[in-house]
């Protein structure tokens, strides 16, 4: 059996936009630009509208500066929060 040392994480996609993940961030495995866009967005999120009017925007690696809104919500989704902030690596 693998060890957590010996999987290459970056095999595994990002929870939130499905990119390359760089480890966990915020409680939750995600990409280097997920992890910033949460860091810099948490103190905010009350004041983001989703663009498309749906709260249902796709969030992918090349669609995720869209829509601020849906990629926070996604952010939440996959569990990412400021308690997760040194949950691991």
């Amino acid at each position: 059996p693998e060890t957590q040392s010996e999987i290459d994480i970056s095999n595994i996609p990002c929870r939130v936009c499905g990119g390359r993940s760089s480890g966990f961030h915020f409680g939750a495995l995600t990409c280097e630009g997920c992890k910033g866009f949460f860091r810099r967005t948490e103190g905010s999120s009350n004041s983001l509208v989703c663009v498309g009017g749906q709260n249902a925007c796709t969030i992918t690696p090349r669609s995720r500066n869209a829509c601020k809104s849906c990629r926070f919500r996604r952010c939440l989704a996959a569990g990412m929060s400021k308690k997760g902030r040194r949950s691991c690596c």
